[in-house]
């Protein structure tokens, strides 16, 4: 059995959790420090299985501006993080985008999209 020090990132109060986690099981035993039940599922989650939002920015070809900036739609296994910005920065884009648009569809075969977070015109 091993103990995790995370501090809580569910809201502004920051909580210090610890976290008692069985390795041979790799299973969380407790979890104690946070104030609310958010606290408790970020510290469950986060020593199980560890997922980010990705941001980076793609390059568009034809657009008011050189780049938009992206991100994957919802949280993605740690584990992947390389693998998704491999394929995003093999990735050029034709303006105009839109926000919320899909650039990339099942980015890494994570089943995650890849969307703009801002509008990009064409250029005239």
């Amino acid at each position: 059995m091993s103990k995790k020090e995370l501090t809580c990132i569910g809201c502004p109060l920051g909580c210090s959790l610890t976290v008692d986690f069985d390795d041979e099981r790799h299973e969380v035993i407790s979890v104690t420090g946070n104030s609310c039940p958010t606290g408790d599922k970020y510290a469950r989650k986060e020593t199980t299985n560890p997922t980010r939002i990705v941001t980076s920015s793609i390059p568009v070809i034809g657009g008011t501006m050189a780049m938009v900036s992206v991100k994957t739609r919802t949280d993605v296994p740690k584990s992947q993080i390389f693998a998704i910005m491999k394929e995003i920065h093999q990735t050029k884009i034709k303006a105009p985008v839109h926000i919320g648009d899909v650039l990339v569809h099942d980015c890494a075969h994570t089943k995650v999209d890849i969307v703009a977070t801002r509008n990009v015109d064409a250029a005239r």
